[in-house]
């Protein structure tokens, strides 16, 4: 262990019986927390392995157009991933946020450092000139961020909603594929009746598939 790294506390869901919009901030929380006390070289060397799964996955393979979030803080680090599916021959988009009604328009990525610039907490978006919208069903694949999954595919976002309304949009067989620190997976996520899961997760150690 680095030095000056905390040992990570075994997790403790909240309890059920608070409603599940508490479960949901207290959990959300819980994990951000555990997941911010990775080093740069621990979040680098974890992106890198759950790349390489993502490239052997078979929806990738025969995807064309893919959809990727964009990483924000110490999420899985996407951008190697754009650039080598860009490098691949296939279309990367990634989402420009729509604050006024929580929506997202899917954008073709050609070259990073000339397409993003930082948008609403300093998240990278494509910016209004090299907008370049796809519609949601032509998305052949979807890589969807989140705070933490269960082994069922279900998973908790961080509230805004962006991603529940966008998954509506999407063709009836457009898999959702979640890349996540292992750290992220917990015994359960409370769900709404309107929650969708996801197809596959894949962290650094394992690849999770929903056959429900």
């Amino acid at each position: 262990m680095p030095a000056g790294k905390k040992q990570l506390k075994p997790l403790t869901l909240p309890g059920l019986t608070k409603g599940v919009a508490m479960n949901k901030k207290e959990l959300r929380k819980s994990i951000i927390r555990r997941r911010d006390q990775l080093s740069p070289e621990e979040i680098r060397a974890k992106s890198s392995s759950i790349a390489g799964k993502l490239y052997n996955l078979p929806a990738y393979r025969e995807a064309g157009t893919v959809m990727f979030f964009i990483t924000f803080g110490s999420e899985v680090n996407t951008r190697p991933m754009v650039e080598d599916t860009i490098k691949r021959g296939k279309v990367a988009l990634a989402p420009k946020p729509v604050p006024k009604t929580r929506e997202m328009i899917p954008s073709q990525i050609i070259d990073w450092d000339n397409d993003l610039v930082p948008g609403a907490y300093d998240i990278p978006e494509p910016k209004e000139e090299a907008l370049r919208p796809f519609k949601p069903e032509t998305i052949d694949l979807l890589i969807v961020p989140g705070v933490a999954f269960d082994l069922k595919g279900n998973r908790l976002g961080y509230g805004g909603g962006y991603y529940d309304r966008f998954f509506s949009l999407l063709g009836s067989h457009t898999p959702l594929v979640a890349l996540v620190f292992d750290l992220q997976i917990v015994p359960a996520v409370p769900v709404d009746e309107w929650d969708r899961p996801v197809n596959v997760i894949i962290t650094e150690k394992r690849v999770i598939e929903n056959r429900q």
